[in-house]
């Protein structure tokens, strides 16, 4: 499962209209978008394309690539507006397979450098999908997942989040990309439900199989009827049952 840190990606206190304006995401965008954009750029690529009122992280001839490395559903007005203009969207989101944390003092020296337990796995994505199914089945919209190794600089300046100790989390580095999977078809959405699953199966089947928390299993089934990929076909005690929608084949694209 994936470690939950609790800012968002724009610096604290600069709104997203601020930091897409003309050139200035390059100035205040962290590290982990900065280095990712790097990763993923090709020769002939435009970067930071000013679009009506959005701002593209980059353009390669019909197709917008955008980055977001964490809240998803925080692109969800900016996905909508675009896909409804008829543009190819392919929207790239990080999830941390290793993670390295690294201390600070409040001036900014480092103390210490620990590796985290928690790591993520491809399926982690559905905590993301829960908030955006409608517009993850757009046949408009790629999405890829990159599972990523980062640091997390964390700083002792007591104004972080209660859950890191008033730590902040002043920035996220990239470290390397492990792999990448891209979801261009709704088969390769039901491509992440392993293989062995009964059917029908209930939350409790899915979490035992993956294997994953039961909160992540509800997410990811909700997510999947969201998409129209499962249907609910009756209970087993006060658990639902699915089964996987007739006629789609799952299908994986991996990078």
């Amino acid at each position: 499962m994936t470690e939950i840190a609790d800012d968002k990606d724009d610096v604290p206190g600069t709104p997203e209209s601020a930091r897409h304006g003309a050139g200035i995401g390059l100035l205040s965008e962290r590290s982990l978008h900065a280095a990712l954009k790097e990763y993923l750029r090709r020769p002939g690529d435009a970067l930071e394309v000013k679009l009506g009122r959005y701002v593209i992280d980059l353009v390669r001839d019909d197709l917008l690539i955008e980055i977001q490395t964490r809240h998803l559903y925080a692109l969800r007005p900016k996905l909508r507006r675009l896909l409804d203009d008829g543009r190819r969207i392919h929207l790239i989101h990080p999830l941390p397979a290793e993670r390295w944390i690294v201390r600070e003092d409040a001036a900014g020296r480092a103390i210490s450098r620990r590796k985290s337990p928690r790591h993520a796995a491809v399926h982690d994505i559905f905590t993301e999908l829960v908030r955006l199914p409608d517009l993850a089945a757009h046949p408009n919209l790629t999405l890829e997942v990159l599972l990523i190794q980062e640091e997390q600089v964390w700083r002792d300046d007591g104004q972080g989040s209660w859950r890191r100790g008033h730590w902040s989390l002043v920035d996220r580095r990239l470290l390397g990309v492990a792999s990448s999977r891209v979801f261009a078809a709704p088969g390769d959405f039901l491509a992440l439900l392993p293989p062995g699953l009964p059917d029908p199966f209930s939350n409790a089947d899915l979490a035992a199989a993956l294997p994953c928390a039961p909160a992540l299993a509800g997410k990811a089934t909700y997510a999947l009827r969201g998409m129209g990929l499962l249907v609910l076909t009756g209970k087993q005690g006060k658990s639902n049952l699915y089964s996987r929608l007739s006629g789609i084949d799952p299908q994986t694209n991996v990078g």
